[in-house]
């Protein structure tokens, strides 16, 4: 079976780095910071969580992990005294919210550590790191919470824990193959009987199911992936024929078309924004 994350993560980077290995004790708050979410362990200790615009508390009374793939404020609230023992990382998702795996995500992600028992090793290996002074430790940190990363996201599809969007997608037994294969080959013109192919569907079942548990039609979902691609191709400095090119627009024309449709600016105007002068 093909590889359901390889193409997400190799064109879109996650780069974590650690922040925190200890104990927090009574009320502490995270601002949101462009850009980046956090990544957080509770290896004991209870910890009542407060996200910005969510009235009901989160109550952890058991070792958790707790995602936030977009920027959210939040607050931890423990015992004064004995607190709770936290490993916490920052979560860099190239292209920020753009980024097709933090966009895909609910706002926050909360497991218990029991229910991923295959990521014990992981986990252990986080724990001792912490624990300990070796030389590197900071760089072990950061590349552990980057694979621990990768565990949550095959625990969520596996658990059935995303029932829309590109992870649900990437989680039914025929529409992977689809996604994967737009993933991998988004140059390629792709007529829905080819795609219903993949998935071993026919062409109405396969538009129907893609619809249904993505959110959107085949065509939809690849033109939102040429323009991600895009938008990547223009923040590393690339030329605008050479992108078009790689992402299966016939110019750069059809490209600013499409860019303008999905995004309400050209891809230079685009780029001058996101540039740190613009």
């Amino acid at each position: 079976m093909a590889d359901r994350l390889a193409a997400l993560f190799a064109h879109f980077a996650v780069r974590a780095e650690t922040f925190q290995t200890g104990p927090l004790c009574g009320v502490n708050s995270l601002e949101p910071q462009a850009g980046r979410g956090q990544l957080h362990l509770i290896r004991e200790g209870d910890v009542t969580v407060h996200n910005a615009g969510i009235p009901e508390p989160l109550r952890i009374a058991e070792p958790s992990l707790l995602l936030y793939p977009r920027p959210l404020a939040h607050r931890f609230v423990t015992d004064p005294n004995c607190g709770a023992q936290f490993l916490c990382a920052h979560m860099a998702f190239e292209g920020g919210a753009g980024h097709p795996i933090a966009a895909a995500l609910p706002p926050w992600v909360c497991l218990p550590l029991a229910s991923m028992p295959g990521c014990a090793p992981v986990l252990e290996q986080l724990f001792a790191e912490a624990e300990a002074s070796h030389c590197g430790r900071q760089l072990m940190l950061d590349r552990l919470f980057e694979v621990l990363l990768v565990w949550v996201l095959r625990e969520l599809m596996a658990q059935g824990r995303v029932e829309s969007g590109m992870l649900a997608g990437l989680s039914h037994p025929r529409l992977r193959g689809a996604l994967v294969a737009l993933h991998d080959a988004p140059q390629r013109d792709w007529p829905l009987e080819e795609l219903a192919a993949q998935a071993g569907m026919s062409r109405t079942v396969f538009a129907n199911s893609f619809r249904d548990v993505v959110g959107c039609t085949p065509g939809v979902y690849l033109q939102r992936w040429r323009i991600g691609l895009a938008q990547k191709g223009l923040r590393e400095g690339h030329a605008l024929k050479h992108i078009a090119a790689d992402v299966g627009y016939g110019g750069e024309a059809a490209l600013s078309r499409a860019f303008r449709a999905h995004t309400g600016q050209s891809p230079r105007e685009w780029r001058k924004e996101q540039s740190p002068a613009g």
